[in-house]
């Protein structure tokens, strides 16, 4: 295993061999970065000037990454900076925050408990299967019934928005 490991090291290196540690250390002593006598890897052997330059590409590349989601990050943040200043009333951001914690933790307990009865999610399940397929059916099969639906949905917005 450690001898595969040191032959594929060789050819990642252009021949270049470590001297041996652990177990294998029973074998003569060779230079650090010596060509090995025993192959020749012409075709497949990277120098040290190859790799030096791959890593100065991956550093580059890396570097410009960094630089780019550093700068979005930056923009990210005094964007909420800026919009956190132009609250007014921000203990009822708390609030209305630690509410939609609380009723996200009993939904999360509430479905929690319902899955531990035994059939009672499967039927859900067919329920929600049914209801799916009443939708399709009764909105989105027929050009008059989308058209209907649009303006359903336009009808629920101007409600919600106040201006009806």
């Amino acid at each position: 295993m450690a001898a595969a490991a040191t032959s594929s090291t060789a050819a990642v290196l252009g021949g270049a061999r470590f001297p041996a540690v652990g177990p294998l250390s029973h074998r003569r002593p060779s230079l650090l970065l010596s060509p090995s006598p025993h192959r020749s890897f012409s075709s497949a052997s990277l120098n040290l000037s190859d790799l030096q330059k791959f890593s100065a590409i991956k550093t580059r590349a890396t570097s410009s990454e960094e630089t780019s989601s550093s700068i979005v990050t930056e923009e990210l943040l005094a964007d909420l900076k800026q919009k956190w200043d132009a609250i007014e009333n921000k203990p009822t951001v708390f609030v209305y925050g630690g509410g939609a914690i609380v009723a996200l933790w009993l939904s999360s307990t509430l479905i929690g408990a319902i899955n531990s009865v035994p059939l009672l999610p499967k039927i859900l399940e067919l329920v929600g299967l049914g209801y799916t397929g009443w939708f399709v059916y009764r909105y989105l099969l027929f050009k008059s019934n989308r058209k209907e639906l649009a303006e359903d949905i336009e009808s629920l917005k101007k409600k919600i928005a106040g201006t009806e």
